[in-house]
């Protein structure tokens, strides 16, 4: 009897726990954490139907492949999980501001212009006291991700805190909920997160502008040195160039790179073929400084190839300025391996599907408890018991991605 009590009340516990509803915290998150694309974009893990063959060890912490042209996003991986975007963020930067200047007019650099840019910034090498035209300052940012050439280009429109307030404006007009904008260039900054689906959004809007494609696809370009001296820059998008040892990719258009110590590599491609164009984002791969674009390159075989049968899993969403309808509240599951740490990493509350496998655990146990009641197990005997919904761990960062990437680098700048 007191085996077949202590059972019973361990069940009691099970079942009051199941019956509880979820807290308010839960429901607050529910209510304010929209579902944008699509309800599959929101679960965790890799999302695709209709076509097999996704490439294998594709290392990523979230990655993402999209049409272009319809907005259908063809296969997934955390597309939402937020994480630091390094300087694919200047993708963001670009659609907020390149419509804003003339790309003939001409800006004289002062030092104010660059004072407050980053320690360990890349920089494109721009000098107070030279006048650059507009255009030569976009390729600044677009070629060598020059935070020299954003921090000018914040100035002439206001200052950096007018350019941040403003890009997180158009963020948000762009329906890119998942990201939150601290500095106009991207570099590391407690709380500056976006993902896998914000920075597709954002290269399928600037791939519209003619200028935007112009700039993510120019290899490279002659920039004044002072005087009538130019030096000449490359492009660091190495699908692009073919630096690094890796081949040029076929139809690639651009669009952006980026690295920092904290966000390691990240990588938004995009390339056309046979009349197609496709998007495809990769944050965050485990090793390797060429990991990000191998993997870029993986992704976009595939969808050019078996990705041609995959059904969409989810869409890109339109501007709400252009038409767009704006996303209905619904609750977001927690991405699994969320950034241990991270600047701008929160805990959320635990999901209903949590509760629902918590359900079911208890379900498992009362189903146990009634087998040992019939059974008439003596007192003292082992209870078997299996824990349910427990989260993986993140992977540790790999200290052999930072080493390699840092040591491209230069140790000192960041893209």
């Amino acid at each position: 009897m007191r085996d077949c009590s202590r059972l019973s009340r361990r069940a009691v516990l099970g079942l009051t726990a199941a019956a509880l509803p979820l807290s308010p915290a839960t429901d607050a998150f529910a209510a304010e954490a929209p579902v944008i694309g699509g309800e599959r974009l929101a679960r965790d893990g890799v999302q695709v139907q209709g076509a097999a063959g996704l490439p294998e060890k594709l290392t990523a912490r979230s990655w993402l492949v999209a049409d272009w042209e319809t907005g259908e996003v063809l296969a997934s991986f955390n597309a939402h999980q937020r994480l630091a975007p390094a300087s694919t963020l200047k993708m963001l930067f670009a659609d907020t501001l390149l419509k804003k200047f003339d790309r003939t007019a001409r800006y004289r650099v002062t030092d104010a212009d660059l004072a407050d840019i980053p320690s360990g910034s890349s920089l494109v090498g721009v000098k107070p006291g030279l006048t650059y035209s507009v255009e030569q300052l976009w390729q600044g940012v677009f070629l060598r991700s020059g935070n020299d050439a954003v921090h000018v280009l914040a100035h002439m429109n206001g200052g950096v805190a007018k350019t941040v307030a403003e890009m997180q404006a158009r963020a948000e007009d762009l329906q890119a909920l998942d990201t939150h904008v601290v500095s106009p260039d991207g570099f590391d900054h407690k709380g500056q997160v976006s993902s896998a689906y914000d920075l597709t959004l954002f290269a399928r809007h600037g791939l519209k502008d003619a200028d935007f494609r112009g700039y993510c696809g120019t290899r490279t370009a002659d920039f004044p040195a002072g005087g009538k001296k130019t030096f000449q820059i490359q492009n660091t998008d190495r699908l692009l160039t073919g630096a690094w040892g890796l081949p040029t990719y076929r139809g690639l258009l651009g669009v952006k790179n980026g690295y920092t110590s904290h966000a390691g590599n990240t990588f938004t491609g995009a390339a056309t073929r046979g009349g197609r164009t496709l998007l495809v984002t990769v944050m965050h791969p485990a090793t390797g400084s060429n990991a990000v674009y191998e993997q870029t390159a993986a992704l976009l075989d595939w969808g050019f190839g078996r990705g041609r049968s995959a059904q969409p899993v989810g869409m890109m969403v339109e501007a709400l300025s252009e038409g767009g309808s704006r996303a209905t509240p619904a609750p977001v599951r927690k991405a699994a391996g969320a950034a241990a740490g991270a600047p701008g990493s929160s805990s959320r509350s635990p999901s209903t599907w949590r509760l629902l496998e918590g359900a079911a655990g208890t379900a498992a146990l009362l189903g146990a408890g009634a087998w040992a009641l019939r059974r008439k197990v003596k007192a003292g005997r082992a209870e078997a018991v299996t824990a349910a919904g427990e989260a993986e761990p993140a992977a540790a960062p790999d200290p052999e991605a930072e080493v390699r990437a840092k040591a491209e680098s230069g140790g000192r700048h960041r893209r």
